[in-house]
């Protein structure tokens, strides 16, 4: 929230003016740093956007709304295309690691700006998303590394990592997204937009065509009733705001959280706990029950959990297509054999935002003043 306060006075013409710049970790005023706190919905899309509306015209911050507006489009086109998810987690349990992958990864390719991302991403769990851009490129076309490893090394290190923006991001920048478009770093784009911090010479100058083909998209599944009476809360570290969420005639009894998804680096696994942890504080002053952090992930924990309180229903914040959806897959079926529903709640920005997200970003762009209400 302090972040928020503190950016969204320079939310309109200034940030449309100066967002691309890259001027290094220690000057980050161009832009709102509030990813991290977006990604696990810690604070809302609609909460962001209606505190800048309260102090900015739409036209004058209509640049930083669409920033915002981008992670909906990202979520909506991967909840149409799972299968998108599914081959790029085989991709990353089957690809060799080679030692290119290895000196990328520690920062020991010898193209100076690259270098100095990698350093920055894993002391500070984040990058620019000009360099983010840059990174992928250098990654794919001039070290000839495969963009499923570059998307899970950024995975691994961000604080802000989000399996939907994250990963098709990384397919844009190799061509995948746009039919016949990939993104290729230029050395003037990058010493004008790191205001001459870094002047790239050592890097490829053409792309190859990309080899898949078009992905169908699937329709938005119906959102599931949602019940009444005594239910427990499950917290997950995709939506870490419950209090907003419309809970109809449910009446919560007792929160539990998943812990962080594993695999990642400390840091993040850090930032995540304390997340969820914070989170569940909040919502337990509220309840005459603890509030609990599940020491594992797995079927057992929860319905001991649930079979404690005495829970037939347990509802928790519809998760996306990602790490967190997958695990509520498997506890879904497990939990109905002890007789206990799992039902996911998703918030009305989603089902009506996802729908749109079935072809571009631009044909996604022109539904935002109706999604926002100007």
């Amino acid at each position: 929230m302090a972040a928020l306060d503190a950016f969204v006075p320079r939310a309109g013409r200034r940030y449309s003016e100066h967002r691309n710049f890259d001027y290094g970790p220690d000057d980050r005023t161009n832009i709102s740093m509030l990813s991290p706190y977006l990604r696990h919905r810690m604070i809302t899309e609609q909460e962001v956007i209606a505190r800048v509306l309260a102090q900015h015209r739409f036209g004058d911050a209509e640049k930083f709304i669409q920033e915002v507006c981008w992670r909906t489009y990202w979520k909506g086109w991967l909840e149409m295309r799972p299968s998108v998810w599914t081959g790029y987690q085989t991709d990353i349990a089957t690809l060799p690691r080679s030692a290119g992958y290895d000196a990328a990864c520690a920062g020991r390719t010898g193209i100076d700006c690259f270098d100095a991302w990698t350093v920055e991403l894993k002391q500070t769990g984040y990058l620019h998303n000009h360099a983010r851009m840059w990174f992928a490129s250098l990654w794919i076309f001039t070290l000839g590394l495969p963009w499923q490893l570059g998307a899970d090394f950024f995975f691994h290190h961000l604080l802000d990592g989000d399996p939907a923006s994250n990963t098709l991001s990384w397919r844009w920048v190799a061509g995948l997204q746009t039919a016949g478009k990939t993104y290729l770093a230029q050395a003037d784009n990058i010493f004008k937009f790191t205001n001459g911090r870094f002047d790239p010479t050592a890097f490829a100058h053409s792309a190859g065509p990309p080899s898949e083909g078009p992905v169908a998209a699937l329709p938005i599944k119906a959102a599931p009733p949602l019940p009444t009476g005594a239910v427990g809360l499950l917290l997950t570290e995709e939506d870490l705001n419950p209090e907003s969420l419309d809970l109809g005639g449910m009446h919560i009894t007792t929160v539990a959280a998943l812990p962080a998804v594993a695999n990642r680096a400390a840091a993040v696994t850090r930032f995540t706990t304390a997340a969820l942890r914070e989170a569940l504080l909040r919502n337990a002053a509220l309840l005459p029950t603890p509030a609990v952090m599940l020491d594992t992930a797995d079927c057992d924990s929860l319905i001991a959990w649930a079979q404690t309180h005495q829970l037939k229903v347990i509802v928790t914040a519809y998760a996306p297509v990602g790490p967190a959806s997958d695990r509520l897959a498997i506890l879904a079926p497990a939990l109905a054999l002890a007789d206990i529903i799992l039902v996911p709640i998703r918030r009305a920005w989603d089902s009506a935002a996802w729908p749109h997200a079935s072809k571009g970003f631009f044909a996604f762009k022109d539904k935002i003043p109706g999604l926002i209400g100007v």
